[in-house]
Parts: structure tokens; C-alpha cells; sequence
């Protein structure tokens, strides 16, 4: 983060934080951390959950436009029935000349069907009742109800029509720095980048 944005002083809000994964390293590196969860026993999965934390939806931000210098969410948007409202409102709370920082599980990719994965490419309906045979209870991440099909081409063609921000740079996540021409590649890029990362700046 700290290569696109100083932190140091900025409102960072975490949609969809859990009970606060990523609170100390943002306070750590000098920002006022807000984070945001609409699940109750993702916001309690450590016990308490963080001061900073609060439940909403992240495809209905309870904040205004333009309050916030970065909106983060790590892993999250595949879970999202509707990916591009919350994009959307992501970039609505961002201020002008802020930072969107947006990761996610692609569907395509090795771990895209999480833990019904490699199953989920031969249907994600068919690994959830896969999953439910081997185990005797659905998975925790069920196709069709809390894990989508979010593929990285269909984020980066939102990304590069919406007329609100610019898109600063896409990588794949966890790779060396070298791959980035991954993300460029159609086909390539949703099997080879197990962790799509876009960054966004809001226009003035």
C-alpha cells in the first residue's frame, strides 16, 4: 500500500475486515483505521472484535462520499453477490485523489472454488454437492450463496469503463514482481493469478 499512498494520517476503511485482521499493520503504519464486516461471526472470529470495527454491507457503505483517503478490501469480492455495486461504493467513499486497493480470489484460478476447489472446474454446483457428500455439510463458502464466479477480465473491463477513477496499476498477488504482464493476458491471466489486485485512484 505504502508504494501507491502515504498512510501516515489517512482514514483507511477495510470493507469486509473481519474482526480486524488488518488493524495493526494499517495503525502501525500511522493511518486511522476503520474496518467493516456485515457477518457477525466474521467480526467475532478472534472473540472480540476490534474498537474499529462496525457491521454493514459493503455493497451499502454507511458513509458519505468522498470521507475516506483509502478503501481496502482483501479477499472479499468474490463473496459479493453483487462485485460491482460494492466496487462502486468503494470508489464513491474514496476522496478525490484517493486510493482504491482491491484483491480477490478469482473464480478461474487454482483456489477459486476455495475449499471445494479443484472441483469447482467442473461447476461450482457440482463441487458444493461434492463437497457435501465427502463431509456431510455444505461448505463454509457455498457457490451461488456466499462465493460468485468473479473472473479478472470481467474486473478489469468494469475497471477501465467506469469514468470515476483511474486504474493506477493490476497484479497478481503473491507473484514476484516480474508477472505483472500476467494480469494483461486474457485466458492466462484468470489461471495464473491466484490473487487479482487492481488499484484505483478517485479523479478529481
Amino acid at each position: 500500500m505504502s508504494s501507491y499512498v502515504s498512510l501516515s494520517g489517512a482514514v483507511v476503511l477495510d470493507v469486509g475486515g473481519g474482526p480486524g485482521y488488518f488493524a495493526e499493520a494499517f495503525r502501525g503504519a500511522g493511518a486511522r483505521y476503520v474496518g467493516l464486516d456485515p457477518d457477525v461471526g466474521e467480526l467475532s472470529a478472534r472473540g472480540e472484535p476490534d474498537p474499529g470495527m462496525i457491521r454493514a454491507s459493503g455493497t451499502a457503505l454507511p458513509f458519505r462520499d468522498g470521507s475516506v483517503d483509502v478503501c481496502y478490501s482483501s479477499n472479499v469480492l468474490e463473496h459479493v453477490d453483487d462485485p460491482w455495486l460494492m466496487l462502486a461504493e468503494m470508489v464513491r467513499v474514496t476522496r478525490p485523489g484517493g486510493t482504491v486497493f482491491m484483491s480477490y480470489t478469482p473464480w478461474y484460478s487454482p483456489w477459486g472454488g476455495h475449499e471445494t476447489a479443484p472441483w469447482h472446474f467442473l461447476g461450482g454446483h457440482y463441487a458444493r454437492r461434492r463437497y457435501e457428500r465427502r463431509n456431510g455439510k455444505p461448505p463454509k463458502n457455498s457457490f451461488g450463496t456466499s462465493l460468485f464466479p468473479v473472473s479478472v477480465g470481467a474486473v478489469r473491463r468494469w475497471a477501465h469503463r467506469q469514468t470515476v477513477a483511474d486504474v493506477i496499476e493490476t497484479f497478481p498477488r503473491y507473484h514476484p514482481w516480474w508477472a505483472k504482464w500476467v494480469t494483461r493476458v486474457p485466458g492466462v491471466r484468470e489461471i495464473a493469478s491466484w490473487n487479482f489486485v487492481i488499484v484505483l485512484r478517485r479523479r478529481a
